[in-house]
This record gives C-alpha cells, sequence and structure tokens, in this order.
C-alpha cells in the first residue's frame, strides 16, 4: 500500500519504534557500545560508515535524528541529511558542491553571507540569477529560492533546471517557504534540496534545523562524510522536536497557506477598490503595495502545477512611509514582532530590524494558524491606531 504524504509523516518511522512508547522517546546519549561479540567489531578501516546501521558517536548518526531523517525523506522525496541550522546545510552544501560560480539573485540574506564565505575561502564567484545560460560551466550552481525571502513571490523551477541542465550545471533550490504539502523541487529538476527547517518542518518556533536532500547517491554520501568533520549535526533534542513537528506539517502549512492567500486577497481588493469604505480606505492610506505568489496571475500556467495546495504563508507589505513599517507591528496584538517565521503564531517584521539589504518600508509577515478573520481584524485595528496616532 502507498502512504500519502500526511501519513508517512505520522508512519514512515515505525520500523524504527523499538520501544512499546506511542509518542518518539529521546535518545540523549552521545556515544554508543559496540557490539559485545568481538568477532562482530569492523575496524573503521576496513567499515563503511556510509552504510553502517549500528551508532557509533552522535557526530555521525544518533537514534532521534536518524528517525528525523527516515520521516522527512519519502516528505521531500529524497533521502536527506539534517543539519544544525539552515545555514548549517546551506554551508555543507556549499563546501561539498564547491562550485566555481555560483548565479543567485536576492532573497535570504543569510545565503549571502554563507556565500560571502564561500568566496573568501574558494574564490567563488558571483552571478546574476537572470544570465544568460551561456555564462554557466559545468560544475556552477543555480541558487533558486523560491518562494522568495521575504516577499513570498515565485520562480519557475523548471525553467531554472533546463537552464542548468544545458550546461552541465546544478539547480540547487531552497524550498523553505514552500515545504511538503504545497511544493517538491525534484518533480521540476532540482538536483538538491534545502529547507531551513527552523521555519515549516519545525513550526513552533522552538528548535533550529536544516536540511539537505538529493537523489544524487554519491552526493549523499559525500555530504554524510563531510558532515563528520564539519560537526553541524542536530542536537538530541531538536531532533525530538522535530519528531513532533512533523506529524503535524500538512495540516499546519496548509491551513497557513490558506490563511495567507485570504489574507492577500483582501488587501489586495481593498487596495484596487473603487467603492468607498473603511476598510478600504484604511487599507489605502497605510498600505503601498503587497507582493504574494497568489498575485502572480500571469504566472497561473505554471504555478499552480508547481504549487497546487497553496502558494505560501508568507507575504510582504510596503508601506506607504518607513514610519508607518515602523510603528505598525507595535499596534497589533495577534502579529508578534519577531523576525523568523513558520509557526503556528503569526508574525509581522519591520524587516529593516534584521535585514540591511532591503527596502524600510518593507512588513514581512507570517501567517499562522489561527483564524484569518481575527487576524484580518487585527489588522484591521493596527491602520486604524497607526493613523490615529499619526493624526495626534
Amino acid at each position: 500500500m502507498e502512504l500519502t504524504q500526511p501519513t508517512q509523516a505520522i508512519h514512515a518511522d515505525d520500523d524504527l519504534n523499538t520501544t512499546s512508547d506511542v509518542a518518539p522517546p529521546l535518545h540523549v546519549s552521545t556515544t554508543f557500545r559496540y557490539a559485545d561479540d568481538p568477532k562482530e567489531l569492523v575496524p573503521v578501516a576496513n567499515a563503511d560508515i556510509s552504510t553502517t546501521e549500528a551508532h557509533v558517536y552522535s557526530r555521525h548518526t544518533a537514534p532521534t535524528s536518524t528517525r528525523l531523517e527516515t520521516i522527512l525523506a519519502p516528505l521531500l522525496k529524497a533521502p536527506c541529511l539534517t543539519y544544525a541550522s539552515g545555514l548549517a546545510a546551506l554551508h555543507a552544501a556549499y563546501v561539498y558542491l564547491n562550485p566555481p560560480r555560483v548565479s543567485i539573485g536576492g532573497g535570504y540574506h543569510g545565503t549571502h553571507g554563507v556565500l560571502q564565505i564561500q568566496q573568501k575561502l574558494c574564490g567563488t564567484r558571483m552571478l546574476p540569477l537572470h544570465c544568460p545560460a551561456s555564462d554557466l560551466q559545468p560544475g556552477d550552481v543555480i541558487h533558486l529560492e523560491t518562494p522568495l525571502n521575504p516577499t513570498g513571490e515565485a520562480y519557475n523551477i523548471a525553467e531554472y533546471a533546463d537552464k542548468a541542465h544545458s550546461r552541465g550545471a546544478i539547480l540547487l533550490v531552497d524550498s523553505t517557504f514552500g515545504p511538503p504539502g504545497l511544493q517538491d523541487p525534484f518533480e521540476w529538476g532540482a538536483d538538491m534540496v534545502m529547507h531551513s527547517g527552523t521555519k515549516y518542518l519545525g513550526g513552533h518556533s522552538d528548535m533550529l534545523c536544516g536540511v539537505l536532500a538529493t537523489k544524487e547517491s554519491k552526493w549523499l554520501a559525500g555530504l554524510r562524510d563531510d558532515r563528520m568533520f564539519l560537526g553541524s549535526v542536530m542536537g538530541n533534542m531538536e531532533s525530538w522536536l522535530g519528531l513532533r513537528s512533523l506529524r503535524t506539517l500538512d495540516l499546519r502549512v496548509k491551513r497557513q497557506s490558506e490563511n495567507a492567500s485570504r489574507l492577500v486577497q483582501w488587501l489586495h481588493s481593498c487596495k484596487h477598490s473603487d467603492t468607498r469604505g473603511k476598510e478600504t480606505e484604511l487599507v489605502k492610506t497605510v498600505v503601498e503595495k503587497i507582493q504574494h505568489a497568489s498575485l502572480q496571475h500571469e504566472d497561473m500556467p505554471w504555478l499552480e502545477r508547481q504549487m497546487p495546495h497553496g502558494f505560501g504563508p508568507v507575504f510582504a507589505i510596503w508601506a506607504r512611509e518607513e514610519r508607518m513599517a515602523r510603528e505598525l507591528p507595535s499596534l497589533l496584538t495577534l502579529f508578534h514582532h519577531a523576525t523568523s517565521l513558520g509557526g503556528v503564531e503569526s508574525l509581522i517584521e519591520w524587516r529593516s530590524m534584521s535585514d540591511r539589504t532591503v527596502d524600510s518600508r518593507i512588513l514581512r509577515v507570517s501567517v499562522g494558524v489561527e483564524d484569518w478573520e481575527d487576524l484580518k481584524a487585527d489588522l484591521i485595528k493596527g491602520f486604524q491606531d497607526l493613523l490615529m496616532k499619526q493624526e495626534a
């Protein structure tokens, strides 16, 4: 029987459930006993650590992180490895691939920080994301973040896969904003997929995690060997929190994405409405622009195939003035003013607080699982209080 992703999230690790516990136990040991029978001992010089099933030392494997990877693999549609954070995973990918050139656009500022280190150590050259295919050579990487941080806009994965593969280059997709249940980059030609599992895979704002997935067995073995010496493994507690989180992943991300699309459509309709009304006037006075994949109407022929179950839970608001972007978050009740995203609670961030490269009027909104009507009411009250404060 072939199980669907929501069922895999609960049962993919059943074979590793060796106790009578229904909830997964937390293993905290960092080291594990060798076999009692001397005849079963295999010196490390003769062992293939990439296929060894028994745990030896947690910088290689551990029961809880192995169980997490076992669930992630069918959700991501490829074997995978977990890391201490999203940027640790990204760093590991570039250490292993060591590309001469990386074609990349905007997106998460932390990614560009990792690539600056790669430039310093290896002389890696940066190319624009939209560079001609002829600028790429074998071994280069196209780094595609979709949907994009902080705006939530989406890019056509198949288009960039064709471009990369036509030149022998590699397509690495950061699918953090398009978690399992919303997007499968491998279906559209990705060679490697990265997630900051801190966000939607974790989903409760209480764990750091990074994930790399690839169908290339040689790459996976090399990444696993590198991880041993980079030392960027997940901790036991974080791995256990990840197990808890994945059980509800499908429920969470589809609800969050639906909520975001409803809020975006409401804001967009108010922004472009010819009818005068309290809500419409409030939105028009505060909001300059909204950006989200659901508003990419001209791209729907490919976008609805790439993201058939929702366009992601993050969108961006451009306030009309920097002052409005700075002050609005503190006037909201249900949206926490905080960085990061992906948790069950809604967040809003004046993005200038953590990213020095963005327009100072941008607010990034990460939508949670609350009732969207309550979130809408909170925004209306916030807009109203903002304008009253301005008039005072």
